[in-house]
């Protein structure tokens, strides 16, 4: 599909009810009327199926509210220009009120031909090839916690739409999508693009969104700029060209203890490989030492694969202790828990390296280590920060996983109240929380490919190498996040699938160097 030159997405990202509160400011207190917005944003639709499927048949699926009052304008849009067109009525006439009502009669006068929809005979509707306008629910869908049912006869409808396998285009959001949450209702539209308006909706970027939604187009109606500077958004989408200004340019005559000393720790009987993975990252980012403490059996692999690590071998938590106290060289900032396990040998670095008050990266088993309540961060402990998946921010937080998920946004902020350090919630549309008082950064870099092992293993060392830099646990975090993504997604354009976690490396050093093209345009000529 070509991608649509529309309006640049903003990074402002707002909840279903403050994008309400932006529509009344523009018409009670900028005199914009309702009606005029409606068909802006029809006229929008309309704009995008004709660039996308020009001259294709439209059915309109609409429901009683505003969203249903797009879908009404865009089928007398089509009728108009002589496009093919029916739009069938999930919701009476008789339901219709306000604006809605008023694009009810622009669209009768336009000569569409509607069809009233019923559970009973929905089986008898024919959808003629074409495209499929979702104007069912929007953002009036407010029930959307786990297990959330749409109720009929939208529901019905929904399924119908889903199984004709003709392209969709959702008006605002697709129906059945939380705005605030991403989560799915069942049934929900599975849109092939969709177009918001005035605000995107937090929602359409995190857990289930960014599979439902297709391609995202922005219209923001034309509604005068001032009426933004009103309304403080939810969350913000994080940008790689705007985040990496943290990093510190080098001066000519820096040499390596400049730039950090990165120290992975983990890696239990078997698990060698995670800290092999970190510990590269750090580099590729460019810590000017990175040194692994590992089980000693994964000493020599380490070494052969990567020789310009320092390696050692540690058996129990003693042992650990001088390499935290500089024995060779005093790291600068520790990544604990890739590979580490859940063994006596695995609690005692944790201990260790807790107990040393270092700037430290935590995450995987050292995340389930702390959730079983045998360990907590000592106060002393400064400029740390935790990356968990759902199911480690699960048993963080002593809930199940669909809670997590249910509401992501909520828990982000909850771990990082809890643990008062800057938090990660990983998965589709990574969410990154720095402080009580910060806005929510999510991520909408990254694809399917990064489904494999060993991703967060070379995050937590990508965010750790930042960290060694002299970046903040608070930029280094969404740093990492965003460097992290768009190097899978410079990996991915030769196939997502079969995308390993080592295949990051090559994008990353491009990235941390500001060369942010040159590999996308090769790949795009050969």
């Amino acid at each position: 599909m070509p991608h649509f030159i529309g309006q640049s997405l903003p990074t402002a990202l707002y909840t279903a009810e403050q994008v309400r509160e932006l529509d009344r400011i523009a018409i009670k207190e900028w005199g914009i009327p309702g009606i005029k917005l409606m068909k802006r944003a029809g006229r929008a639709i309309f704009d995008v199926i004709n660039h996308y499927w020009p001259g294709s048949p439209i059915t309109v699926f609409c429901g009683a509210g505003n969203n249903g009052g797009d879908g009404y304008i865009v089928a007398a849009l089509a009728a108009q220009n002589l496009v093919p067109v029916q739009l069938v009525q999930v919701a009476p006439a008789d339901k219709l009120s306000g604006d809605a009502l008023t694009a009810y009669q622009y669209a009768q006068s336009s000569g569409v031909p509607m069809i009233p929809f019923g559970v009973p005979f929905s089986d008898c509707l024919e959808i003629p090839a074409g495209v499929i306008v979702d104007a069912l629910l929007g953002t009036g869908f407010v029930r959307t916690g786990s297990g959330s049912q749409v109720r009929e006869p939208f529901a019905q409808a929904i399924r119908l739409i889903n199984h004709s396998e003709l392209p969709v285009i959702a008006a605002d959001i697709p129906s059945g999508l939380g705005s605030n949450t991403g989560i799915a209702a069942e049934p929900v539209i599975e849109a092939d693009v969709t177009v918001s308006f005035i605000g995107l909706k937090q929602g359409m970027f995190t857990g289930n969104g960014p599979a439902l939604c297709g391609e995202v187009v922005y219209h923001d109606l034309s509604v005068p700029a001032d009426i933004f500077d009103e309304m403080t958004p939810s969350s913000v989408r994080m940008q790689y060209e705007d985040l990496i200004a943290e990093l510190p340019d080098r001066r000519r005559d820096a040499h390596k203890g400049d730039f950090g000393h990165v120290m992975v720790i983990g890696g239990d009987t078997g698990f060698g490989g995670a800290v092999a993975m970190a510990a590269e990252a750090a580099l590729r980012t460019g810590a000017g030492l990175v040194s692994v403490a590992t089980q000693p059996e994964h000493v020599p692999a380490l070494l052969a694969r990567r020789p310009e690590l320092m390696a050692r071998g540690v058996s129990s938590g003693q042992e650990l202790i001088p390499l935290l106290n500089g024995e060779i060289v005093s790291p600068s900032v520790l990544v604990i828990g890739p590979g580490l396990g859940k063994t006596p040998w695995s609690e005692q670095m944790l201990q260790q390296a807790l107990a040393s008050g270092l700037p430290m990266v935590v995450d995987a088993d050292a995340l389930n280590i702390l959730s079983m309540g045998r360990l907590s961060i000592p106060e002393t402990t400064k400029e740390w920060l935790i990356t968990p998946h759902p199911g480690e921010a699960a048993r963080l937080l002593n809930v199940a996983t669909g809670d997590i998920q249910a509401d992501r946004f909520s828990t982000v902020k909850s771990l990082q109240k809890k643990f008062d350090c800057p938090a990660l919630l990983k998965g589709a549309g990574s969410l990154v929380c720095t402080s009580h008082d910060a806005l929510i950064g999510l991520c909408t870099a990254g694809n399917p490919g990064m489904a494999t092992g060993g991703m967060g293993d070379v995050l937590s060392g990508i965010v750790a190498g930042l960290m060694g830099q002299g970046v903040t646990s608070d930029k280094a975090l969404p740093l990492g996040v965003c460097l992290h993504a768009k190097a899978a997604d410079i990996a991915a354009q030769t196939g997502e699938r079969g995308l390993v976690a080592t295949d990051l490396f090559g994008p990353l050093k491009e990235l941390v160097n500001g060369m942010t093209n040159r590999m996308a345009n090769e790949v795009n000529q050969e």
